[in-house]
């Protein structure tokens, strides 16, 4: 605790009480750092060796804040090197594409596409035309696009659905490895969370070499609702601005979020479907709400080449060396940790953003989260219990 406290210190000497809310700062730049895991050196899903982001983000006049994001597991030829992945539905209020396949066949063979809810069509043609255009792929018939999705109307003009496949497509080109722009861009760009800014957000954690090495990375787009709660401050609440507040429905709640973990643990799709619950927890951790029009997702997928779903050119058999059951529990602790702080960094992030609401007709403006206001609570909590 007083290490947290001499961060914390040192944090608003970079970050004066003056800041404005454009002055952004990721958690950890902040002192807020967690659980007990330590993170990767881009603190990022790109820490796993080989995945790769891509945004698009579409500002255009005064109603459209939208884009797409694209996670790939691998840079080579998805179809015909296939990772072993698993979707886990926290609250099925929500439109996933692909999701049947993966959960029967346990396997993700496209690059992975967030965006707006009524983009999903488009995101799929974009990520099939994408897949099929691979060297390799001129035979292929079939290809399960994986698709997530939040509503971002109440800054974006989504009926207008001002994404094409060809822009959708951009963000699977760009993806590259290397640090991940986070807040308002591509698939975060008019999303809401908390009731102040979402965004994009990432983080990882690094398993000691004594438990395996491993790596974990997490990429959240936020846009739900709740009682935020930051490592354990209850920031929302003091400033006033939660779920049933009063009693009473404020509509803060409702929304979506979609989290992708990665990994470089060899898991079978059995193991990554247990990994993608306890993200749940890491979710939960933030005071999310989980609601009745919550859309809340988990895709987890392991780049391991020891368990990928390509067969051997000889015999049409995977040689298959997966982790045991028995060394499965750092790798919870570590996704819960890496999902908590993903979330929060989606939110310090994001910048205020004014838009259009699709469900009032009217224009929209929506703050970011005040960074100088949660440090003071963040630091006036941790010396009250300290």
């Amino acid at each position: 605790m007083k290490q947290w406290l001499c961060i914390v210190a040192a944090a608003m000497v970079l970050l004066p009480s003056t800041a404005s809310s454009d002055e952004r700062a990721r958690a950890r730049d902040l002192g807020v750092a967690p659980g007990v895991l330590m993170p990767g050196p881009l603190n990022a899903i790109t820490d796993v060796e080989g995945v790769r982001v891509g945004h698009v983000t579409l500002v255009k006049g005064s109603d459209i804040r939208t884009g797409a994001t694209a996670v790939l597991p691998h840079g080579d030829n998805l179809y015909q090197d296939k990772v072993p992945a698993a979707i886990i539905v926290g609250n099925g209020y929500g439109k996933l594409m692909g999701l049947s396949q993966v959960r029967e066949l346990g396997e993700i063979e496209t690059p992975i596409v967030l965006t707006n809810t009524l983009s999903v069509a488009d995101a799929a043609i974009a990520t099939i035309e994408w897949s099929l255009d691979q060297d390799g792929n001129e035979r292929v018939g079939s290809v399960n696009a994986v698709v997530g999705e939040t509503n971002d109307g109440g800054l974006n003009n989504i009926r207008k659905r001002a994404l094409t496949p060809k822009l959708i497509r951009r963000a699977i080109e760009r993806a590259k490895t290397g640090p991940v722009e986070e807040g308002g861009v591509g698939a975060g760009t008019g999303t809401r969370a908390f009731g102040w800014k979402g965004g994009i957000g990432t983080s990882s954690r690094e398993l000691p070499p004594a438990l395996g090495g491993y790596t974990i990375g997490v990429l959240v787009q936020s846009n739900f609702g709740g009682i935020l709660s930051v490592d354990g401050a209850p920031v929302g609440e003091v400033l006033g601005q939660f779920y049933l507040k009063e009693h009473a429905d404020k509509g803060d709640a409702d929304g979506s979020v979609m989290i992708v973990v990665a990994t470089d643990a060899p898991l079978s799709d059995r193991n990554l479907e247990r990994l993608g619950r306890r993200a749940l927890a890491g979710l939960a951790r933030t005071g999310a709400s989980m609601t009745n029009g919550s859309g809340d997702y988990v895709i987890a997928f392991s780049t391991a080449a020891s368990v990928r779903r390509t067969p051997s050119r000889r015999n049409n058999v995977s040689p298959i060396k997966e982790l045991p059951n028995n060394k499965f529990s750092p790798l919870s602790q570590a996704v819960i940790e890496a999902t908590e702080e993903a979330i929060l960094n989606s939110l310090f992030m994001a910048k205020t953003l004014e838009g259009y609401n699709t469900f009032t007709g009217a224009a929209s403006r929506i703050e970011a989260l005040p960074l100088d206001k949660a440090r003071e609570i963040l630091s006036e909590h941790f010396y009250e219990n300290e």
